[in-house]
C-alpha cells in the first residue's frame, strides 16, 4: 500500500495539517464577529431584530449553495486551489461588508463570504478526511478545535477593535486583510503531495480513504446516494437551526433581554469557541464508540442547555459556562460527528461529494436560522421562541439519527492513510 509520499513524513504531514488548520481560525473570526456587532449595525442602518438576525446567518445560504458544487470542484481542480480561492473570496467580501450602506448590499456581501467559506471548508475537510482517514473523526475534530479558537478570538478581538475605533466597520477591514495574508502563506507552504494525496487513485479505481467501496456505506461505488445519506443530510440541517439560531442572536439576547454590556456579551459568546475545542475529544470518542451514540448524547445535552440558557441563567459567568456547553455540544460534538458520519456512509471515492453535501445540508438551513429565531422572538418572546427552535425541533433530529443504519466494517482499516 502506498504511503502519503516518499518525500513527506508523518511528522511533516501533521505540521502541514496544523498550518492549514490555522487558516480555519481566521474563517471563524470572520464569521463570529458579526453577531457581536449586530446591535450597532441595526442602530446605524435602521434594521429590525429579525433583519439583523438574518444578516448574522445569511452567509450560510451562500455556503450551502456552494458546498455541494465545491465537492465537484474538488474533482475538477486541485484541492489547494479551491481552498485558497475560497479564503480570498471570503476575505475580500468581509472587507466589503465594512463599506455596506444598507440591508441589501450587506446581505449580498454576507452571502458571498459564505461562498468563499464553503470552498475553503469543503477542501480543508476533504484533505483531512483523506490524509488521516484511519483517524478521520480526530482529524476533523482538530479542525473544529481550530475553528473554536477563532470563534473565541473573533468576538473578543472584534469588540476591542470596535471600541477602539468607535466603528463597527473597522473589525471587518482588519479580519479581511488577515485572511488575504493567510491565503498567500498557504500558497507557498502547502505541497501538492499533501493537499492532493490519493486524488489520482480516486479518479481511476478508488480512493484509499476506504479499503473497499462498500466497506461502511452499504452501497456500490457507482450508487453513492443512500437512505443513510439523506437522513444525515436532514439531521444536519436541523442541527444548524439550533446552532446558528444561537450564534446569530445570542449576543443580542444578552444585551437586550439581560442588559449585559457589549464586553460581557462578547466574553460569554466567546466561550462557545472554547467549547468547540471538545471536537478533539468527541472525535476520539467517536472513533472508539461510534458517531451515532455521540450524536444522540450531544443532542439531548444541547436541548437541556438551550432551555437553561434562555430561561433560567441570568448571571454573566453562568451564561459563559452555558455558552461553553453550546459550543461543546453544537460544534465540538454534533458538527464534527455528523460531518464524519456523512463521509463514512459513502464509498471512499465519493468523500469529496459527501463533504459538499454535509456542508450544503448544514449551511442552507443555517442561512435562515437567525431570521427564523428573530421572527419567533418578535412573535412569542425569547423564552418561547428559543424553546421552539432549540428544544422542540431537535426531537426530529434524534429520530433521523436513530433511523440511520451503519453496517459494521467487513474489512481491515486502510493502511494507506496516516494514522497519526
Amino acid at each position: 500500500m502506498e504511503s502519503i509520499s516518499k518525500r513527506l513524513t508523518s511528522r511533516a504531514a501533521i505540521t502541514l495539517y496544523i498550518i492549514m488548520a490555522s487558516s480555519y481560525i481566521v474563517n471563524a473570526m470572520d464569521r463570529q464577529v458579526f453577531a457581536n456587532l449586530v446591535k450597532s449595525i441595526n442602530q446605524e442602518l435602521g434594521l429590525t431584530i429579525a433583519q439583523g438576525g438574518l444578516l448574522s446567518t445569511i452567509f450560510a445560504v451562500g455556503f450551502g449553495i456552494t458546498g455541494f458544487f465545491a465537492g465537484y470542484m474538488l474533482d475538477k481542480w486541485a484541492r489547494k486551489t479551491v481552498m485558497i480561492a475560497g479564503i480570498l473570496v471570503y476575505s475580500l467580501f468581509t472587507i466589503a461588508i465594512g463599506i455596506s450602506t444598507g440591508f441589501i448590499d450587506m446581505g449580498t456581501f454576507r452571502i458571498l463570504t459564505g461562498v468563499g467559506e464553503a470552498m475553503q471548508q469543503t477542501a480543508l475537510f476533504t484533505i483531512a478526511g483523506v490524509v488521516f482517514a484511519s483517524r478521520r473523526n480526530l482529524a476533523i475534530g482538530g479542525l473544529n478545535a481550530a475553528y473554536g479558537m477563532g470563534a473565541f478570538l473573533g468576538p473578543v478581538i472584534g469588540v476591542q477593535l470596535f471600541t477602539a475605533s468607535n466603528s463597527w466597520r473597522f473589525p471587518f477591514y482588519v479580519f479581511g486583510i488577515i485572511g488575504i495574508v493567510f491565503a498567500v502563506i498557504l500558497w507557498f507552504v502547502l505541497p501538492k503531495d499533501f493537499t492532493e494525496f490519493a486524488k489520482e487513485a480516486s479518479t481511476t479505481k478508488k480512493a484509499p480513504v476506504a479499503s473497499a467501496p462498500i466497506a461502511e456505506s452499504g452501497t456500490s461505488a457507482s450508487s453513492w446516494i443512500s437512505k443513510n445519506l439523506i437522513l444525515l443530510a436532514i439531521a444536519n440541517g436541523l442541527i444548524s437551526f439550533s446552532n446558528f439560531g444561537y450564534n446569530g442572536l445570542y449576543p443580542t439576547f444578552l444585551k437586550s433581554a439581560l442588559t449585559f454590556s457589549a464586553s460581557d456579551a462578547a466574553f460569554a459568546h466567546g466561550f462557545y469557541g472554547i467549547g468547540a475545542f471538545t471536537g478533539i475529544i468527541s472525535g476520539y470518542l467517536a472513533d472508539k464508540y461510534g458517531e451515532k451514540k455521540i450524536l444522540l448524547f450531544a443532542l439531548v445535552g444541547s436541548m437541556a442547555n438551550a432551555y437553561l440558557m434562555f430561561n433560567v441563567l441570568t448571571v454573566p459567568w453562568h451564561q459563559a459556562v452555558s455558552s461553553f456547553f453550546m459550543g461543546a455540544f453544537g460544534s465540538g460534538f454534533l458538527f464534527v460527528n455528523i460531518y464524519a458520519l456523512t463521509q463514512k456512509v459513502v464509498p471512499g471515492n465519493h468523500v469529496g461529494k459527501a463533504s459538499g453535501i454535509a456542508s450544503s445540508a448544514h449551511y442552507l438551513t443555517a442561512g435562515f436560522a437567525g431570521g427564523l429565531l428573530g421572527t419567533l422572538v418578535q412573535a412569542f418572546g425569547w423564552s418561547t421562541g428559543t424553546l421552539i427552535q432549540m428544544v422542540l425541533l431537535p426531537i426530529v433530529t434524534i429520530i433521523c439519527i436513530v433511523l440511520v443504519k451503519i453496517d459494521p466494517p467487513n474489512v481491515a482499516k486502510d493502511s494507506s492513510s496516516l494514522s497519526s
